[in-house]
C-alpha cells in the first residue's frame, strides 16, 4: 500500500514539475502518461541504476559522489526516449528535472513516516 501511495506522490511530482517549468523544457501531456513516467522512472531506478552506478563506480568515486547526478539525469532522459508523452528538453534540463523531483519526493515522503 505505501508503495502505491509513493507512486501516486511521484506522478503528482512529475506533474507539479512539469507545470513549474516552462512547456518547451518539460512536457506531461496527461495524468495518465505522469504515472506512466512515475512507473518507467521506479522501474529503471530498479533495474539499470545499479548497472550504471557499478559501471562509474571509479568517477563516482573520484567526483565524490556527485556523478550520480549525471546518472540520475540520463535516467530521467531514458524515460523521456521510452515514454512519447513525456519530453525533456535536453541533458541540462533532465538533471534540473531530476534534482528537483528528488526535493519534491523527499518532502512529500516526509509527510508518509509521521503518525
Amino acid at each position: 500500500m505505501k508503495t502505491l501511495i509513493k507512486l501516486l506522490l511521484t506522478t503528482f511530482a512529475v506533474l507539479i514539475i512539469a507545470y513549474l517549468f516552462p512547456n518547451n523544457w518539460v512536457r506531461v501531456d496527461s495524468f495518465g502518461a505522469a504515472l506512466l513516467v512515475a512507473l518507467v522512472l521506479g522501474l529503471l531506478n530498479i533495474f539499470i541504476k545499479p548497472i550504471l552506478i557499478i559501471l562509474t563506480l571509479p568517477i563516482t568515486i573520484v567526483t565524490l559522489g556527485l556523478f550520480l547526478l549525471v546518472i540520475n539525469a540520463l535516467i530521467v532522459m531514458l524515460a523521456s526516449y521510452v515514454i512519447p508523452e513525456f519530453y525533456v528538453k535536453g541533458f541540462w534540463i533532465a538533471l534540473l528535472f531530476s534534482v528537483v523531483l528528488s526535493v519534491l519526493q523527499s518532502i512529500l515522503y516526509s509527510f508518509l513516516d509521521e503518525k
